[in-house]
């Protein structure tokens, strides 16, 4: 029981669910309750004990479908019983009479037999428990439990066949392909039948196993390659699994961010109001006072660079920022290559090819010029930033040998909480040919090099610690 639960719960992780210690330690408790007669009783009780979303109930039932499906719950040998005692009395005399007999407890689901009979018995499946048995123990054997990519299938077929004694039966494959009568020639079909209907077997156990345990690996796989490569080196099939991985990190960090937030507002235990409270109950704390602390609300101004150099950038980060709407309420975006457009209503109706489309067209056209994007914002934005707000800029600072209007720079270094700026560009090229970004470093409070996604998560997480 207990290693059947651990291996559903790895299930449950690896999918994406949050299954904590205390509650894998309810759900062996609910087990040792419930056990695993009624089915539906237990996929009830597991899911209210190890789900805490709506997303995870989903994960659940659809993973206990799979994991305790009819045929791994009938691999649970029966208790023994006088018939099959005398069953097996029976087998082991005729092992002692060399008549072959029945099959006993070989990996295949035989016994003391020839293992090729059990073979074709279970070939044959007329007894669905005792196959799924047969089935269960010759993976348990092979680790097919152990399997991340569908790639592995083939592999973990072979050993589960190998644990069941399919080179046995191969050899006298072998033997009667090389002898000409015609009863050899028909032994050899039906051990190249059971070989095939062994093979199926094994193959659909090994498939409800990787739905089970490798699907969800292979994903977390697939999405950790696309998080951590350069965003333009992604191809546009790598583009519809980068929408759906950035909209989990903004979620990952709206969540973690406000859990945060909340634990500062709550503030420290204040000793003195708390014995105060409790003065009626002898001193006894039963209602505990908090110190609180005012929390500022996240409050961001980004300013997109959408030229061609970097529009892809933009476009994740504008993604992003989308995302994050549910975290941060108070979000204003601009955008210009040359003159700067405000872009909000865009963002909040974000589509990733219809609003970038609009937003290249009306702010991507013309030469780049920081300079003139830096005095469009103080002549016409101004206000948007104060001691509140978190200026994110997001560009490659090359601006054609223009005038980079490093006073207006710093003054919004000077009117902002912090400035950061998020640089597509390797710092190997700052202040290269007509970059200005070694000339607008010393007035950002932080400047990172941002390739790919991963690192544009680090950098909003950091933007996101400075509201506690």
């Amino acid at each position: 029981m207990e290693r059947t639960l651990t291996r559903f719960i790895r299930a449950l992780r690896t999918a994406g669910a949050q299954v904590s210690t205390a509650e894998a330690i309810d759900a062996a408790r609910a087990l040792d309750v419930i056990g695993f007669e009624d089915r539906q009783s237990l996929k009830d009780s597991l899911g209210i004990v190890l789900a805490k979303s709506a997303e995870e109930k989903a994960v659940h039932d659809q993973l206990f479908e799979l994991y305790f499906n009819p045929a791994a719950a009938a691999a649970a040998p029966p208790p023994p019983t006088a018939d099959r005692e005398q069953q097996q009395s029976q087998a082991d005399g005729q092992e002692q009479r060399g008549d072959g007999g029945s099959p006993g407890d070989q990996p295949g689901g035989g016994g003391g037999g020839d293992p090729i009979d059990a073979l074709m018995q279970l070939a044959q499946g007329g007894d669905a428990d005792r196959v799924a048995m047969a089935m269960e123990r010759a993976a348990a054997a092979a680790g097919v439990d152990d399997i991340r990519f569908a790639s592995q299938s083939a592999y973990f077929v072979r050993q589960m066949l190998q644990q069941l004694g399919i080179e046995a039966l191969e050899a006298r494959l072998l033997e009667r392909l090389g002898q000409r009568n015609e009863q050899a020639q028909q032994e050899a079909q039906a051990l190249m039948d059971a070989r095939a209907a062994l093979t199926r077997q094994a193959r659909a156990h090994v498939d409800r196993r990787f739905e089970v345990f490798g699907r969800n690996a292979t994903e977390a796989f697939l999405d950790d390659v696309v998080l951590n490569r350069s965003i333009d080196q992604l191809g546009p099939r790598d583009m519809e699994r980068m929408r759906a991985v950035v909209a989990k990190m903004a979620r990952r960090l709206a969540v973690k961010h406000s859990r945060r937030r909340k634990r500062i507002r709550r503030g420290q235990l204040d000793l003195r109001r708390t014995l105060r409270a409790n003065a009626g109950n002898d001193g006894v704390p039963v209602d505990l006072v908090w110190k609180r602390e005012r929390s500022e609300k996240p409050r961001i101004v980004a300013i997109c660079d959408v030229s061609g150099s970097v529009a892809l950038y933009v476009r994740f980060l504008l993604l992003f920022l989308y995302a994050l709407h549910e975290g941060v309420a108070d979000l204003e975006a601009y955008a210009f290559s040359s003159r700067l457009y405000d872009v909000g209503d865009d963002l909040r109706h974000f589509d990733p090819d219809a609003s970038m489309r609009r937003i290249i067209d009306r702010a991507g056209g013309g030469s780049t010029d920081y300079g003139q994007a830096l005095a469009d914002l103080r002549d016409e934005h101004w206000d948007s930033i104060d001691r509140r707000t978190t200026v994110l800029v997001l560009g490659d600072a090359r601006s054609n040998y223009g005038d980079p209007r490093l006073d207006l720079f710093a003054e919004i270094a000077d009117r902002a909480k912090r400035l950061v700026w998020l640089s597509p560009e390797s710092p190997g090229r700052w202040g290269s040919g007509d970059s200005c970004m070694l000339r607008y470093r010393p007035f950002c409070t932080h400047l990172v090099y941002c390739a790919t996604a991963a690192d544009l998560e680090q950098a909003m997480d950091e933007v996101l610690s400075a509201y506690g």
